[in-house]
């Protein structure tokens, strides 16, 4: 099999010729430091792993004189007929991250629904990210959003987590206001913009979903029902959904699949945020594996970061007898890192092309 084709099986929960494995996706500061500035393409034929390609480059907001930005240092000021609308981010040499949020109030939040402008995304250049990755594996896409592929998520990013779940608890009412537009922007772009995309998959969620983060019970209050609507709209269009919690998600195992998604990540383990044990892997794909496809489970830190060549393909081993269990599974870094060893994502390959289907 191809990489494609080894990573669609997997997907569709079929048992492919051996176990896929990839990684989440490149950061900028690994290319640099670590494999001499390739792009992301080249990086994965260098380290030997499934491609799971993530174009950044298709989706822009459409220009509207109702919504104009301007930047004061980190500070951007964003002016609207309704009000002005700022927030500050920081930077170091890893990520990006806020100081300050969006919307710090339900003004605000009705000035950004009332003039927060379409997107649009370019076909032609995500063909070509398409042509590009050819059989070497996938091409995963987002459906346009402020910050963050899911509702929920997206609201976190704009108003702060904390904030968020405040105002879930205190007004409900107009938080699921907020969410209800939210998704219905979404399910809009999906209908005007994605027929036809050259997508494998669409990432959706985020780890503000995750049992870490919020209540089992509000997951299924201010989650589920709108990434419902969204998975069913990517559906029409052929358009397998996953959906990402970088968090806890062994109390929710059960109501994942409610969203309607086809596949659960990033099955992340407790040295990185998550909740996962080796002993609770069974359980897994027993309660979530059975209705959808997995991704995940490697540890990037302890594991893929610390650990020797040996350590890396020890794991994977064990993911796959667990996860792997008669296919649907793609074996992956639970998230991002920044200083791994080259010579671990080799082995982390090697290990996936060893780990063969009866």
């Amino acid at each position: 099999m191809t990489g494609k084709e080894r990573m669609l099986t997997a997907l569709r929960r079929g048992k492919p010729d051996r176990l896929p494995v990839t990684i989440h996706q490149w950061q900028a500061y690994y290319l640099k430091n670590f494999l001499g500035g390739v792009d992301q393409i080249e990086a994965f034929r260098v380290t030997g792993l499934d491609a799971a390609v993530t174009p950044w480059d298709v989706v822009t907001l459409v220009e509207s004189p109702a919504w104009r930005v301007s930047h004061d240092g980190n500070r951007v000021r964003i002016a609207t007929p309704s009000g002005e609308l700022t927030y500050t981010w920081a930077a170091n040499e890893y990520t990006t991250y806020n100081v300050e949020h969006l919307l710090k109030n339900q003004r605000d939040a009705e000035i950004f629904l009332k003039h927060w402008p379409d997107s649009r995304l370019d076909q032609k250049r995500l063909a070509w990210w398409y042509d590009q990755t050819g059989e070497a594996g996938i091409v995963r896409g987002f459906v346009a959003h402020a910050a963050q592929p899911g509702p929920w998520q997206d609201f976190c990013e704009l108003v702060g987590t904390q904030e968020a779940i405040m105002w879930a608890l205190d007004e409900p009412a107009f938080v699921h206001q907020f969410l209800d537009e939210l998704t219905r922007r979404r399910v809009e772009y999906i209908h005007r913009e994605m027929p036809g995309a050259k997508y494998d998959l669409i990432e959706h969620g985020g780890g503000a979903a995750s049992s870490t983060v919020i209540s089992p019970g509000m997951f299924s209050e201010f989650c589920a029902p709108y990434d419902k609507r969204i998975a069913d709209a990517l559906h029409e269009h052929g358009f397998p959904m996953v959906y990402h919690t970088c968090g806890g998600m062994l109390a929710i195992l059960d109501r994942i699949p409610s969203n309607g998604c086809d596949a659960s990540e990033t099955l992340s383990p407790t040295g990185v945020g998550g909740d996962i044990r080796p002993q609770d892997r069974a359980r897994v794909k027993q309660v979530l594996g059975s209705k959808v496809a997995l991704i995940g489970g490697i540890d990037q830190g302890r594991i893929l970061t610390e650990g020797t060549p040996a350590e890396v393909t020890a794991e994977v081993r064990a993911c796959f007898e667990t996860f792997g269990a008669g296919g649907g599974y793609i074996c992956s870094a639970s998230d991002h890192f920044f200083h791994t060893p080259v010579a671990n994502l080799k082995a982390l390959a090697q290990a996936g092309a060893e780990c063969r289907y009866a």
